[in-house]
């Protein structure tokens, strides 16, 4: 049995997340210890519950350690088997955490794998819906993953009752090189808000808000859509993209009570910027996220704007499950991650 360190390094819900996937890939028991034991409130939370359940579902595998604040979990696979899932997070717990999960042992199951899922779709701290469909998938396209994701409806934090179904087909990961951006072709993005903040026009102020510095850096008119939706409580946020001869890039901002719409619309836009201006390929919020995926290619190099705690500790996890070694080194004013089997 692999013995993780839920405090290590970064230290969150993304060691376990990791662990647990990549346990499912390799057939090989996994106990996670001292789980989220730096956070406010260590332990399980509701979307850790819930991720868990789904994998054990997946490949038929015996849990000990779920509960709700557990700190300690023993996971041993089976086979993974595919099927349809439905899943139920509660409140606004994060769907895209959930998918961190199941989206890794989904392409190594026998048949298809059907996802449904109820929950938050923008929520902080986490990958939006958004942000999955239209940059972690596209990515993970180019190394031979296939998945369709639907969202159904969204749900904001602190009520959730977003919906999303999806499709993962199983298949065979191949190696990704991504060392040069290419030219920028267009730039994508999504403003959405609830039906109760129409009347202030936060979707079209957070895009024109976007669109001005879009267009003041790049000389490319952003293709904006604006979107208002019927959910449990308000909310508001803004999914923003850019598309380049080889690569995808991307950015998410969320509103609250007391921010301004305009501020929304900038952050999206500013970040999507500086990561581009970095000359990485990929985004930091996506470098952490493709690090078991390019261990389970074998062989793959990205280039990313920095090296988060996220992106180390995904490496760290990583290196415990598979024979691989990652190697980083500074490439002008970004990072460039290699992965090689050993």
């Amino acid at each position: 049995m692999i013995d993780i360190d839920g405090s290590y390094l970064e230290g969150g819900g993304q060691i376990l997340r990791t662990s647990v996937a990549l346990s499912c890939v390799t057939g090989k028991p996994v106990r996670v210890f001292s789980i989220r034991a730096n956070r406010p409130q260590p332990g399980l939370k509701a979307q850790h519950l819930q991720s868990i359940k789904a994998a054990a579902k997946l490949c038929n595998a015996k849990v000990s350690g779920l509960f709700l604040g557990s700190e300690k979990i023993e996971f041993v696979p089976g086979e993974i088997q595919g099927g349809s899932l439905s899943i139920n997070v509660g409140t606004a717990g994060s769907i895209g955490l959930v998918l961190q999960t199941l989206m890794i042992p989904a392409i190594h199951a026998k048949k298809p794998v059907e996802l449904h899922i109820t929950g938050g779709t923008d929520v902080s701290w986490s990958p939006s819906v958004g942000f999955i469909q239209h940059v972690k998938l596209p990515l993970l396209e180019k190394m031979g993953y296939s998945g369709r994701l639907a969202l159904e409806k969204r749900g904001y934090y602190p009520k959730g009752g977003g919906r999303i179904a999806m499709v993962i087909e199983p298949g065979r990961l191949r190696e990704i090189n991504l060392t040069e951006q290419g030219k920028p072709e267009c730039v994508h993005g999504i403003s959405h808000a609830s039906q109760n903040l129409k009347k202030a026009s936060v979707a079209e102020r957070q895009a024109k808000a976007a669109r001005d510095i879009v267009f003041k850096r790049f000389e490319l008119s952003p293709d904006i859509e604006k979107q208002y939706c019927d959910t449990l409580c308000a909310g508001s946020g803004m999914d923003l993209w850019i598309k380049t001869s080889n690569t995808v890039m991307g950015s998410t901002s969320l509103g609250k009570p007391g921010k301004r719409a305009e501020l929304v619309g900038r952050e999206a836009a500013e970040f999507l910027v500086k990561q581009f201006d970095s000359g990485a390929c990929v985004d930091e919020h996506m470098g952490d996220q493709i690090i078991p995926y390019m261990a389970l290619a074998g062989k793959s190099c990205i280039t990313v704007p920095e090296i988060t705690g996220h992106i180390k500790t995904n490496i760290w996890v990583t290196e415990r499950f598979l024979r691989v070694k990652f190697e980083i080194e500074k490439i002008r004013a970004c990072y460039a991650i290699r992965c090689r089997s050993l």
